[in-house]
C-alpha cells in the first residue's frame, strides 16, 4: 500500500512530504492535465525532487495528455530532464510517447495514466504487455472490479479515492465538460419552459 499525494506548487509538496505522503506527483507547466495549477518550472522540479528524495519520498511527473507530432520531441526532452534529475515515475496518458519513453529510459517506470480509461483487465494486460510499470484505473470502478484487475495481473494498480471533477469516464474531459454545458443548457431550457407554462 502507498499513500500518493498530488502536489501544485512547493508549499503543497512539503506539506504533503511532512504529513506522511509516500509519494507526490506533479507537472511542470507542460504537458499536464492540470493546467491550471500553479504547476513547476524545471528549477522548481529540480528542487522539488531533491526535496523529497532527501526524505525518502518517491516524485512522478505528469505528462498526462495527449501529445501532437510537433510537441513530441519537447515532450520527450522534458522526460529527459526529470529522469536526469532523478524523478521516480513518469505518468503517461500518450501511447505513443509511453512506448519511446519505455525504449528510451527501461529503469524508468512509466505508469498509465487514469486519462487512458482503463476500466477492464483487457485494457490493464494490453498496458502490461507493452510494459507500463503502474495502471491508474478509471475512478468509476467497484472495490470488486479493482480487486478482480489486481488478481489477474502483474503490474503494479492505482486507484483514486477522493474526489473527481469528471461526470464522464475517467480519462474523457472534453466530453465531460461537453455534458456539464449540456446539463446546464437544458437546465436552462426547464426554467424557461416552465416560465412559459405558468404564464400560459
Amino acid at each position: 500500500m502507498e499513500l500518493l499525494s498530488p502536489v501544485g506548487n512547493f508549499e503543497a509538496l512539503k506539506a504533503a512530504v511532512q504529513n506522511g505522503a509516500d509519494s507526490v506527483y506533479f507537472g511542470s507547466n507542460l504537458f499536464n492535465a492540470r493546467a491550471f495549477a500553479n504547476n513547476f518550472d524545471l528549477e522548481q522540479l529540480e528542487k522539488s525532487i531533491q526535496y523529497a528524495k532527501i526524505r525518502g519520498v518517491k516524485t512522478h511527473l505528469t505528462l498526462n495528455i495527449l501529445i501532437k507530432d510537433n510537441e513530441f520531441q519537447d515532450a520527450l526532452n522534458l522526460a529527459k530532464q526529470a529522469y536526469n534529475y532523478g524523478i521516480d515515475a513518469i505518468i503517461v496518458q500518450d501511447l505513443g510517447l509511453a512506448t519511446k519513453l519505455i525504449k528510451l529510459f527501461p529503469d524508468l517506470p512509466i505508469h498509465a495514466s487514469t486519462q487512458m480509461t482503463v476500466h477492464s483487465l483487457n485494457g490493464a494486460l494490453e498496458l502490461e504487455k507493452l510494459g507500463f510499470k503502474r495502471i491508474i484505473l478509471a475512478r468509476e470502478l467497484s472495490i470488486d472490479e479493482i480487486d478482480y484487475i489486481c488478481k489477474h495481473t502483474n503490474t503494479e494498480i492505482e486507484c483514486f479515492v477522493h474526489g473527481a471533477l469528471c461526470i464522464s469516464y475517467s480519462g474523457q474531459c472534453l466530453f465531460s465538460s461537453l455534458l456539464r454545458s449540456g446539463v446546464l443548457v437544458i437546465v436552462e431550457n426547464v426554467h424557461s419552459l416552465a416560465g412559459f407554462l405558468m404564464n400560459y
